[in-house]
Parts: structure tokens; C-alpha cells; sequence
């Protein structure tokens, strides 16, 4: 039988090594199609990065049986817009929309939950920006499309408004006017259409401990696969770590799964990923929904695999084929997993220092179940890293296996000591 041949928009070293260890990963050859720095950094060109992979597309001698993408926008979009094109099964290119456009979003999820803030949009055109009604402080001011927290602000109050609306009015039309682009592909209703891609979203702070579920969408039938919890660097809204299986109790869980299933069905979302976050507050047990991807997470990979034996990306693959995804099971070596951050908060620096390889090497030896990425080089500077959130910087991304939370923590304290960097303050 031939192998299937599967184009993966923004194709990178690691996702290759976990596509690589897929159960059934003899039945596929998988294509490159786009490059994560393409995709992400500087200006982002819609229009030529569409005509660019259609070119590497017709001009593929072999049959074309899937392509695929775990990137946020543009990848996210140019998925459906590419399988049209080639007749592969794929998400309806606007129930995506209805994801990444938050507002949107949000306007769709009020028809089927009540698990969300209130919200609004803000205007970055007057010199007095004002709080959209019935949205009140503290709340978080976000591009209608952005990622990796980027141009998200906490405001508490007028002050704070201000002085976000300055840095959103200069930066959001880097994601946002492409955005507008795609947008303009589809009917869009005349609220949206009015508020366009490159506008600036107000919503009510959510409070409690973040936590996330991953699921799929397969001929109309909605699953729910796993939940994870997210936590947060105390006093920091930045992450600390992913771990996965989320420690929440199950009935907590079970209603995450209600809600992702209402929500989808509402999207109309099909035959793809996707993954939403989430607040519980434990003390008055409110739930509330954070925000929704079109996509499964790749972060979240490698933690499925030590627990579960197998990556999410399976999913992935499977649907682009237009195929039902197998069962997934508990045979993984480990019973939890963690996607670690080690930050700076300190402001901006020059690196003057990064653990070498061999100290990396060292740890990794020492700690079974550990792969450490030291995000930095020496002699760059942190305000030049591509996708910082607005209040870190990352120095390292820690992934640990473990049999118990408490060993997980363990290990990781043992890498904070031991991974030495060195800065020239400014």
C-alpha cells in the first residue's frame, strides 16, 4: 500500500521527531510546507505565503492526501483555505474564524453558555479611550486576533487603559491587518464586518486556576479527549507550567467538557482539533471559558505522549485524512507531565551567559524524563525574542515526566538551580 503523503504547514525539527514516533507512522511521508519563521515572525504576508505553498503543492509529482497545521494564524487559517483548493477533508474555514476573531467568538458563545465575561470592543482611534459598557475594572485588553499573549494587557484602571490602548494602536495591525484579510474570504455578519480583524477587545477579568481541554470534531460528533490544567507564576498572570492530566475533580471537568461540546456544535466546527482554555474558581465554583483555538496544542504533545504513549498530532493526522481517530489510552511510561517556563521578570536585559550544552546534557542525565530548551542566545538582547507575553521573558522551556506532582516540582526546582544565565542589566 502507499504511503500517505501529508503536508504540514510550518514543518519544524521537534514536531518532525514526534510525527516521526506516531504509532502508525510507516503509513505516511510527511512534507514540509512553510516554515515556522515564515509563518511568525515579522510582517506577516497572507497573500504570498498562500501563493508561495500552492506553487510547492502543484508542483508535487505524488498524490496529495492531507495537510495539516498545529501553528496559530496564519497556519490555522491557511489549512482550510489549501484543502479546499486540493479537495482534502478540512475545517470550514469560517467556524475557524469564529475562533481566532475573539470577539466573534464571544458573540457566538453567548447563544449556547453562560460561561463567559462581559466584554466589548474599544475604540483605538480617540484620544479618551472608554470602557465599553457594562465592562468594568480590573479586565484585560486584547487584540480581536493576536497569539502567545502577545499585546494582552492587564488594566485596573483609567491609567492603565490608556497606556494600553498607546501600545495596541501601535502594534495590532501586524497580526491584524492580514487578519482582515482573511476575513475577507467569507459573509461576514455586520457587527464583524464593521469591527474588522484589527480592532482591540475589553473583557472582564476571569478569576480562579486555568486549566484546558483538548478535543476533536469528527462528522458532527464532538470528543473531548483530556483536560490539563495551566498554572501561573504566583502574583504573575505568566505561565509557570502545562501539566497534564488535569488535577481538577471530575465533575469539574465534566462541565468543561459540556461547555466545549455546546460550543463547538454552536461553531460549527468540523473534522479538525482544537482546544479551549478555561477559569475555575474554586472558592465560588464559577466557570469560565478563556478563549477557544482551531487547533490542537503541539505544546501539549510531548506531555500525551509520556503519559499516554501517543501525541495528540495523531489526531491530527488522522482527521486531515479524512479518517475516525482511534481510541487513545493510558500506556504511557509516566502518570504525569509538565510543560515547564523558567521567566524573567526583571525587565529588559542584554544575555551575557546560557548554560552550555554539556551542563544541559548534565541535568537531563540526572533527571529520567526531562528535555531542557534554552529559549536565548548569548549577546541577544530579551526584548528581541520573537512572542514574549507582555510581562516575562523566557529564559528556558522545561518538558518533565513524573510519577507524582511532588516529583515533578522536585525536578524542576533541580533545573532552575542548575540552568546558570548571566545578564548585563541596562
Amino acid at each position: 500500500m502507499p504511503k500517505k503523503n501529508i503536508f504540514v504547514i510550518g514543518y519544524d525539527r521537534d514536531n518532525a521527531r514526534i510525527l516521526g514516533r506516531l504509532r502508525d507512522a510507516e503509513r505516511y511521508v510527511f512534507h514540509g510546507l512553510l516554515t515556522p519563521e515564515e509563518l511568525q515572525h515579522g510582517e506577516i504576508d497572507i497573500v504570498a505565503l498562500v501563493e508561495k505553498a500552492q506553487k510547492q503543492l502543484d508542483a508535487f509529482e505524488g498524490d496529495i492526501d492531507a495537510i495539516v497545521g498545529y501553528w496559530d494564524f496564519p497556519a490555522a487559517t491557511m489549512v482550510p483555505l489549501l484543502a479546499e483548493r486540493y479537495g482534502l477533508p478540512h475545517v470550514p474555514l469560517e467556524a475557524v474564524l469564529k475562533c481566532e476573531h475573539k470577539y466573534w467568538s464571544r458573540i457566538e458563545q453567548r447563544e449556547v453558555i453562560d460561561e463567559i465575561p462581559n466584554f466589548g470592543i474599544v475604540d483605538l482611534e480617540t484620544d479618551r479611550p472608554v470602557v465599553p459598557e457594562g465592562v468594568g475594572f480590573p479586565m484585560w485588553l486584547k487584540p480581536v486576533k493576536s497569539f502567545s499573549s502577545e499585546l494582552a494587557f492587564h488594566v485596573a484602571d483609567e491609567d492603565d487603559l490608556a497606556a494600553a490602548v498607546a501600545e495596541l494602536r501601535e502594534g495590532i495591525g501586524r497580526v491584524g491587518d492580514p487578519f482582515d484579510h482573511v476575513l475577507g474570504q467569507v459573509d461576514l455578519p455586520l457587527e464583524i464586518a464593521d469591527v474588522g480583524g484589527a480592532a482591540c477587545l475589553a473583557e472582564e477579568e476571569l478569576r480562579g486556576v486555568q486549566a484546558a481541554v483538548e478535543g476533536y470534531v469528527y462528522k458532527g460528533q464532538v470528543v473531548v479527549y483530556a483536560a490539563l490544567d495551566s498554572l501561573d507564576y504566583p502574583g504573575h498572570s505568566s505561565f509557570l507550567r502545562h501539566q497534564y492530566p488535569s488535577q481538577l475533580p471530575e465533575d469539574v471537568v465534566e462541565r468543561m467538557r459540556n461547555v466545549a461540546e455546546r460550543v463547538m456544535t454552536r461553531i460549527g466546527f468540523d473534522n479538525a482539533t482544537f482546544s479551549i482554555e478555561f477559569f475555575y474558581d474554586p472558592r465560588s465554583g464559577k466557570l469560565g471559558l478563556l478563549e477557544i483555538n482551531p487547533r490542537h496544542s503541539q505544546s501539549h504533545a510531548e506531555l500525551f505522549e509520556f503519559v499516554d504513549g501517543v501525541a495528540n498530532h495523531d489526531l491530527m493526522v488522522r482527521l486531515g485524512l479524512g479518517e475516525r481517530p482511534e481510541p487513545r489510552g493510558g500506556s504511557g511510561e509516566y502518570r504525569i507531565a509538565g510543560r515547564c517556563y523558567l521567566r524573567r521578570f526583571s525587565g529588559d536585559a542584554l544575555v551575557t551567559r546560557v548554560p552550555a550544552d554539556t551542563e544541559i546534557a548534565a541535568l537531563e542525565r540526572q533527571l529520567s524524563g526531562t528535555v531542557i530548551d534554552v529559549v536565548p542566545k548569548a549577546g541577544e538582547r530579551l526584548s528581541d525574542l520573537p512572542e514574549q507575553d507582555s510581562y516575562s521573558y523566557e529564559l528556558a522551556e522545561i518538558l518533565i515526566a513524573a510519577q507524582s506532582v511532588h516529583e515533578l516540582e522536585e525536578k524542576y526546582e533541580r533545573c532552575v538551580e542548575g540552568l546558570r544565565f548571566e545578564f548585563d542589566e541596562p
